[in-house]
């Protein structure tokens, strides 16, 4: 999972050594010696971590924090301060700035690298939030985003996992000016009933519980069935010397961590933080999901339609491109469709294009985009996936399709049914979504014109591969 990480720091000898420690785990290193730098480098690069020193002169880290988490560029960057101070105070004026946290010079590998790649991840999952809410303002449903600083943390729904009732009570004091509604349990036993059966905010859960396998119930919650409670943020209760257990717990998921003996200011702005990110990325995913249904899904299977996909394309495009990985497009056509609307009648084939659409949906990545563009055509987006494995998906939607005839309706025998696919990645050439899918196009062509019910890759272009005019409107014809 390795990404772009930007290392800041006025000393040489430091960048030197974190750009050295990054660069040999495969993280693609950028640097700044100087806070004015450093703010440009996120607006152009927008790397994936900032690797923040605090003490540098003219603007200091809390400085740069602040311009970088008030600026809507960069204000979903993760931020790391890297720094020799030792007081809590300091902690929390960087927390408070926007630092999501610290690590202590001099910098330790596992502690670094369990960071990394936890907020890499947490950054990851807010592009995909992003990407949304940008399309669906460029489709003009949806207002400009708000700053994820300006989220209320406040009156929110706790979950403390604690068996040590005075750590549970001197958390409950430390959280008050915040006014939370607190759940408590003593073990983790009842904890993922308790998750699954209200709407928490946090979940606040100390390592030391007798009789309780802690990270093994972490990991249960963010393997879970229901997307609320398997994007619970979670805050663990450490000892100082835990630098191992914590380092796996972020590598499982575990979002934030505080050793104790626990302050209540730090702990207060590290809830504040988990609390504030948690309501901005459902607001983004209720916004994401009002305003696409509006306008940009088809009314019959419930999937994205042409607008959609041409804007969203688009974006997926240049993400990839900018990220160096492959965007895989696969176009699927239902075989001799019109016949079989001439044949059983529209009803027949409308069930037919919603049962298509489920088996399409159940044999992709959730991440993966569906969109119907036409009658019987159906466009889907694979990000982050190179040609064969494009291939190979295709391949699997295809049988899925020809294996299990079609109940439709009334008819005592079920239809069958075919598809023919055609698949195409990226390429350094393109400049536009709309190239990819006129490609994906001629291949689906080539694939009804070998016989259809089969997949065929776009090739590199060759004047060959271009299909006859008249084949293709025969085509259009008999489906």
């Amino acid at each position: 999972m390795p990404g772009r990480v930007l290392i800041v720091d006025d000393i040489a000898p430091n960048l030197k050594l974190l750009e050295a420690k990054l660069s040999s785990e495969y993280y693609d290193v950028i640097t700044a010696d100087n806070g004015h730098k450093a703010i440009a480098m996120a607006r152009r690069e927008s790397p994936d971590l900032v690797l923040l020193d605090i003490m540098m002169p003219g603007l200091d880290g809390f400085a740069v924090c602040e311009i970088l988490k008030s600026d809507p560029m960069t204000a979903h960057i993760p931020i790391v301060m890297v720094t020799a101070l030792s007081d809590v105070a300091d902690r929390v004026r960087g927390l408070q700035a926007g630092a999501d946290d610290f690590l202590s010079k001099p910098v330790r590998d596992v502690p670094l690298f369990a960071r990394v790649r936890s907020l890499i991840r947490l950054k990851q999952l807010m592009d995909v939030y992003l990407v949304r809410e940008e399309t669906s303002t460029r489709l003009g449903l949806a207002s400009s985003r708000p700053l994820l600083s300006h989220e209320d943390a406040t009156h929110g729904r706790v979950l403390v996992i604690d068996d040590s009732d005075v750590d549970v009570g001197n958390l409950m004091k430390a959280l008050a000016p915040d006014e939370h509604r607190i759940s408590r349990l003593a073990s983790t036993e009842n904890g993922l009933a308790a998750a699954s059966r209200e709407e928490f905010d946090l979940l606040i859960v100390s390592l030391h519980i007798d009789g309780s396998d802690v990270l093994r119930f972490c990991s249960q919650i963010r393997s879970h069935v229901a997307d609320r409670v398997r994007s619970l943020p979670i805050l663990l209760l450490a000892e100082d010397d835990d630098e191992m257990r914590v380092a796996k717990g972020l590598d499982l998921g575990v979002n934030d961590y505080v050793l104790k003996p626990v302050d209540p200011q730090e702990l207060l702005a590290r809830v504040r933080t988990q609390i504030r990110r948690r309501r901005y990325q459902n607001r983004l995913r209720i916004n994401y999901e009002q305003s696409i249904a509006l306008a940009s899904t088809d009314p019959l299977t419930g999937v994205h339609n042409r607008r959609y996909l041409d804007t969203h394309l688009d974006q997926l495009l240049q993400r990839a491109r900018a990220n160096a990985k492959p965007l895989s497009v696969a176009f699927c056509d239902i075989d001799h469709f019109k016949k079989l609307n001439d044949s059983y009648g529209h009803a027949a084939g409308d069930e037919v294009l919603i049962e298509f659409t489920r088996r399409l949906l159940r044999n992709l990545r959730s991440h993966d985009l569906v969109a119907r563009i036409g009658g019987e055509e159906f466009v889907v987006v694979m990000p982050d996936t190179p040609p064969e494995r494009a291939r190979r998906i295709a391949e699997r939607l295809r049988q899925k399709v020809e294996q299990e005839p079609f109940t439709v309706g009334t008819q005592a025998t079920p239809i069958a049914v075919t598809i023919s696919v055609g698949v195409t990645t990226s390429r350094v050439a393109d400049a536009f979504g709309v190239e990819l899918i006129k490609r994906a196009d001629e291949a689906m062509y080539q694939a009804k014109n070998s016989g259809r019910n089969r997949v065929v890759v776009a090739p590199m272009r060759r004047a060959s591969d271009e299909p006859a005019s008249g084949a293709v409107a025969q085509q259009e014809e008999d489906g």
